[in-house]
């Protein structure tokens, strides 16, 4: 995190926010789920409050809001999240194979190069001002990387992706990402299960909430 990175919370809610929608819709949210690249756990708590099985991986981070749930090596995963992620790996393929061994369908966003690439000066997302943007994608480049691990690109906006080798419905997908369709997708989405927090009080402190 840099001081100039302001939007950190409310990036958080907003991922929270349409993770929630695609287990509902796509996935079975009695599963266990996992934030790579997670930070401080915020985005973990948030999903965990809400009632979703969420663990994060971070060997880089302090782990400040979900300590207790750290992702176990070994232990598969119905789905993983990597948000704000991909722009900083400086072996991309790599790193994506590690994600792999947790889980095989990856959620994540990065904001894909435009069509005809801006000058250093002209496009924010380089990150000049902290230099920690080292890897860039475009359309082509998630295509290549689908392919390489024999999985498919179910969606892409240019700002949130989802590869999987499982197979998703592709009306469920445009469901929970297609805005006019959010009347329909009620008729399609899961029962939110209920909040983890109680329980996760009575893990970490042996006690029970009054």
């Amino acid at each position: 995190m840099t001081k100039s990175d302001i939007g950190l919370i409310g990036r958080n809610l907003d991922m929270a926010n349409i993770t929630k929608k695609l287990i509902l819709t796509c996935f079975d949210p009695g599963e266990r789920f996992i934030d790579y690249g997670g930070g401080y756990g915020m985005f973990v708590r948030l999903m965990r409050d809400s009632g979703f099985d969420f663990y994060r991986y971070d060997p880089l981070c302090v782990n400040l809001f979900s300590e207790s749930f750290d992702a176990q090596f070994g232990m598969e995963y119905s789905l993983l999240t990597a948000w704000e992620v991909l722009e900083h790996l400086t072996d991309p393929l790599a790193e994506i194979e590690r994600m792999l061994s947790f889980s095989q369908t990856l959620f994540f966003s990065t904001l894909l190069l435009p069509s005809t690439p801006k000058p250093l000066n002209d496009w924010w997302y380089y990150g000049l001002e902290h230099g920690q943007h080292v890897a860039f994608y475009s359309t082509e480049s998630l295509q290549v990387i689908s392919k390489k691990f024999n999985l498919k690109l179910y969606h892409s906006n240019g700002v949130f992706h989802l590869l999987s080798c499982t197979e998703i419905n592709p009306l469920l997908i445009q469901l929970t990402f297609n805005p006019r369709y959010r009347v329909l997708r009620r008729l399609f989405t899961k029962r939110q299960p209920a909040s983890l927090l109680e329980q996760d009080y009575h893990k970490i402190t042996g006690k029970k909430l009054q």
